[in-house]
């Protein structure tokens, strides 16, 4: 299986920026000399005063920005109802949603200086203040109140439902490509030199049925624009732009043999088509992650458009001055026309995710951002592109852009090259701006990049785009606001860099500690070391420890625990600062050994290496701050101190689906208190443990503080627990083995001593109708499959609204056929794989009688496709809806889901959940804010997650751990967990005792 593309461009593209400042001015320097901002500022104004002197049409981004700013309750009320309300089938979750959204905001007043557009104040302001008096507080209750107050609150949502359409129809050019085109027609009839870029989506598919729907959108949004004539030039006519993720539902770089063998033949059929009629065809921008897969599929199409269509000249891409890396992208794609004999249309864009990008960077643990942090370092680099665009022969630049300064920039840049080009701007937003520019004698064509779809498709799209350009730092949230002048508006980009306002991704945590560095497998330079780590043979495995073995064991362990308790506290952290560091140095040696010991996929054992890096770090910096003597108030003449200790010898049990990170989360936070510590890991798993233990041993920890010791748990583990020199015992696993471990503490003879549990769950996922289902599909297939179900987090039991079900089933069955199941240990496959094999011969057993009673008695839904080969140690993931969520039996620790349909009030549905009796994890899916804190609060549960996946707890974060069945708690990774570890002392000391109170005497 290819799992790297061919042709790499890791070589050649940087990785993301470290130091931002170094680059920027590098940027400047490029820039000297190229753009005289003085003209760009005399050029700019006069378009900005009339943008202002003239009001923007009716329902214009200028006059929502202005009438409800985004930084508003109201702006963000109207643009959550925008992103759901239309999607929503049942009243009753549409009158919860708006009652929630609007209750939420004030749009009884206008706009602060009395200027608001008087139709949209007259529309927005009483509609929606009568809606507020009329729509049920509770937001669970809508046919409370009477009737009246029922009806009313009807009309109210109607009204808005049918407000939100109008906002839809001016951010959707049509609801169909006819539609469009006709639309399109009118705009070409206002000005002869406006283009339209149609585009047929919002959201990228998640099944195989999603990318061919998507595929013949294309294609027939081709021959119809194809129908109104062929252009002399493709750049003379409409044109269409093109999501790849739309094609595919594994566009990613992991899963290349998927984009060469399905994808590829999806977008010839498509850019034959374009050149046939000689349209342009664009491919759109994706995340940064798959930006040199993207720039491998230009290359594999320009191959084929130079040996099919030579003349074309309308293949096309998008490129986003956002990342840091696009001035060097600019010169790959250059290059690739030049290879080919081709020119390429290049649509610059500032770019769209900024905050998405910057979340995953600081969740991958990043060594720096993919994108720049400053506005004003994008508006620069969009400067630096732009140059490098003009002076490529090779090249149509299409500057894609709202703002009036860049505008500006563009038109003095451009005269001093000569070369054609043209501006882009998005439908329904800059047409103020756009309309002063094409009034000039030498304006060059506008296209309008047009979204066409259904609005209920494409609102949550477009909200996106509403919340960029209406973003406080956004050039067309500043237009509306008259109190920024002119010269503070086009203010030059072209000056010192900023310090970014925020902290690395490394250090995310500030001084208290740093971020685990994590690896971007999409980045091949970082991906070989890992995969290159698999051909390394697993060291022989520990022996098993004998009874007697593990009693001795602990005596020798008691009799050690006094000296480490002494030792200072300082070095005990330092201990673990240095093994959080050696572990970080040995990622690719410890991923190795998770994916042939432990069955983990790279990016599980990545994530789990930084888990054990992050537990080392934070319960060092948790026992400096916690655990030092703390001295207490109390009254004068006497020292009151409050001291903690080591309880003794610690029995730390770990289960083998974290070998790693649980393993090292219980031991080093036993050993930082001042415990040694008796470590039993998991039968199937010793080789992590023990290469971990070696590894702390190396990072200064005496030998005689934690001693491993492998076996049965049947055998060994017991003898430990009933040991009497054992002072605590923490354990992850299952609920019957914690139960058994409580009864032997309870009954033994000796101190009562501490068990910390963390055990399993039927950990559920509650869906309401006004969720995203695509979210949602994500949320559920990571949170069912990832580490093949075997996870304690992992959701078992799915509660999907009936009004959504069918659908949102639909889509997780077809996103279930997507998934790759194989065995991560082997490089040749193992980057693609996303569901590894089950633990061992006895859990595929147990799976697999469990999944035949299911197919018994409830119905199937899907099953992932499983090789032949892969059928003694894979269990496929495979969901299975029941009729109630009383049929849920137990904790089934694979890659099996259940499902339930409900209706009615959403209290009942957590109640019932929560009679399960266990409480690990629980994921909410709704737009209605008050819904999810209140089944927050009702829940009894660990761990909430709303609107995400519900794994992947990261330590100091969200601190993880159950009540119930699921654990007794502390949660691990949180600020009371080392407590649950120590003993505590006070000593109180009478300092007058020798003649009286000096302190105070001396004092009079």
């Amino acid at each position: 299986m290819t799992t790297a593309p061919a042709n790499s461009f890791s070589d050649r593209l940087p990785v993301p920026v470290r130091d931002e400042t170094a680059q920027v001015s590098r940027l400047l320097g490029e820039l000297q000399g190229h753009v005289d901002w003085s003209a760009v500022i005399a050029t700019g104004t006069p378009w900005v005063d009339a943008v202002r002197r003239q009001p923007a049409p009716f329902w214009a981004m200028e006059s929502l920005l202005r009438e409800y700013p985004i930084s508003s309750a109201e702006g963000l009320a109207l643009m959550r109802l925008a992103e759901a309300l239309l999607r929503v089938p049942d009243t009753e979750t549409a009158l919860a949603l708006t009652a929630d959204q609007l209750g939420r905001a004030d749009f009884s007043g206008h706009a602060a200086d009395g200027q608001a557009h008087p139709m949209l104040s007259g529309l927005a302001s009483q509609a929606i203040h009568l809606s507020k008096k009329l729509l049920p507080e509770d937001g669970d209750a809508p046919n409370g109140g009477g009737l009246l107050q029922r009806l009313g609150a009807k009309t109210v949502v109607a009204a808005t439902v049918r407000a939100i359409q109008l906002l839809g129809r001016q951010f959707v050019l049509g609801q169909s490509i006819g539609e469009a085109l006709t639309r399109a027609d009118a705009n070409r009839r206002e000005h002869a030199l406006i283009r339209h870029s149609f585009d047929m989506l919002g959201e990228g598919a998640r099944t195989d049925a999603d990318a061919l729907h998507y595929g013949r959108a294309y294609a027939d949004a081709i021959r119809a624009i194809a129908s109104k004539g062929r252009p002399a030039r493709p750049e003379d006519g409409d044109g269409i732009s093109i999501k790849l993720s739309a094609l595919d539902a594994r566009y990613e770089p992991a899963q290349f043999a998927t984009v060469t063998e399905r994808l590829m033949p999806r977008l010839l059929d498509l850019v034959n088509a374009a050149a046939a009629a000689n349209i342009n065809l664009t491919i759109d921008a994706e995340e940064s992650e798959r930006l040199e897969l993207s720039l491998v599929v230009l290359d594999l199409l320009a191959a084929h458009v130079a040996a099919t269509f030579p003349q074309w000249q309308g293949l096309g891409l998008a490129v986003q001055a956002y990342q840091t890396r696009a001035p060097e992208v600019i010169d790959e794609v250059t290059a690739i026309a030049r290879r080919h004999g081709l020119r390429f249309m290049v649509r610059l864009v500032k770019g769209a995710y900024w905050d998405g990008e910057i979340k995953r960077a600081q969740e991958l643990g990043l060594p720096g951002y993919p994108v720049w942090t400053d506005k004003r370092h994008t508006d620069l680099s969009y400067l630096a592109c732009a140059q490098r665009l003009l002076a490529a022969p090779e090249i149509y630049p299409q500057f894609a852009t709202h703002n009036a300064g860049t505008i500006a920039a563009i038109l003095e840049m451009a005269k001093a090259h000569g070369t054609p080009f043209e501006l882009q701007r998005l439908h329904g937003m800059g047409e103020g701006i756009y309309r002063e520019v094409m009034k000039r004698p030498d304006a060059p064509p506008l296209r309008i990049y047009a979204p066409v779809g259904e609005h209920r498709d494409l609102l949550a799209y477009l909200v996106r785009r509403l919340l960029e350009n209406g973003a406080n730092s956004s050039f067309v949230h500043q237009l509306a606001d008259e109190a920024v002048t002119p010269q503070m508006l086009l203010a030059s980009p072209l000056r010192a860099p900023s310090r970014s306002v925020l902290p690395m991704p490394l250090q995310l945590f500030g001084a208290a500690r740093a971020n685990s560095k994590g690896v971007d497998l999409a980045a091949e330079r970082e991906r070989l070391p890992l995969l290159a780590s698999l051909a390394v043979p697993m060291p022989a495995a520990p022996n098993d420890t004998s009874v007697a073995g593990a009693a001795a064991a602990m005596d020798a362990l008691h009799a050690a625990q006094r000296g480490w308790n002494a030792t200072p506290l300082t070095e005990r952290c330092a201990v673990l600062l240095r093994a959080a560091d050696a572990l970080e140095r040995r990622t690719s040696e410890f991923a190795g050994l998770l994916a042939q010991e432990g069955g983990k996929t790279l990016g599980d054992a990545v994530a789990e290496i930084r888990e054990a890096v992050d537990f080392c770090r934070y319960y060092a910096e948790q026992a400096a701050a916690r655990l030092a003597p703390q001295t207490l108030p109390g009254p004068t003449g006497e020292r009151n101190e409050l001291r903690l200790h080591g309880r003794g010898v610690f029995v730390c049990i770990s289960p083998w689906n974290f070998p790693l990170a649980i393993f090292a989360g219980q031991v080093v936070a036993a050993l930082v208190a001042g415990n040694t510590v008796a470590a039993k890991p998991a039968e199937q798993t010793p080789r992590v443990a023990q290469r971990f233990v070696e590894l702390l041993h190396d990072a200064g920890l005496p030998r005689a503080a934690l001693a491993l010791v492998c076996g049965p748990g049947e055998t060994v583990g017991a003898t430990l627990v009933a040991h009497r020199r054992r002072a605590g015992v923490c354990f992850t696993g299952s609920t019957q083995v914690a139960k058994a471990i409580n009864r032997t503490l309870a009954q033994s003879a000796g101190p009562i001593v501490p068990l910390i549990a963390e055990t399993g769950g039927l950990n559920a996922m509650l869906v309401d109708s006004s969720a995203l289902p695509e979210q949602v599909v994500d949320a559920v297939v990571q949170s069912a499959f990832r580490s093949a179900g075997q996870r304690c987090s992992a959701l078992r039991l799915l509660c999907l609204h009936e009004s959504v079900a069918d659908k949102v089933l639909e889509m997780v069955a077809g996103a279930m056929a997507e998934l790759v199941c194989g065995d991560p240990a082997e490089a040749a496959q193992s980057w693609a794989v996303d569901v590894g094999p089950v633990i061992d011969a006895e859990a595929h057993a147990a799976l697999s009688r469990n999944i035949a009673r299911l197919e018994r008695e409830a119905r199937l839904i899907a099953r992932t496709p499983l090789p032949e080969r892969l059928a003694g140690t894979h269990i496929a993931p495979v969901a299975f809806e029941l009729k109630s969520i009383g049929e849920m039996r137990e904790e089934l620790f694979g890659p099996v889901l259940h499902v339930v349909r409900w209706r009615g009030a959403v209290d009942a549905l957590v109640d019932e959940v929560n009679a399960l009796g266990y409480g690990l994890t629980l994921g909410v899916h709704t737009r209605i804010d008050d819904r999810a804190m209140r089944i927050a609060e009702r829940a009894r549960v660990g761990n909430v997650y709303v609107n995400r996946n519900m794994i992947g707890a990261v330590v100091g974060v969200q601190p993880f751990g159950g009540e119930g069945l699921s654990g007794t708690g502390p949660k691990a990774g949180g600020p009371h967990y080392l407590y649950r570890f120590c003993g505590e002392q006070t000593v109180t000391v009478n300092t007058a005792a020798a003649g009286g109170n000096a302190t105070l005497l001396a004092g009079l």
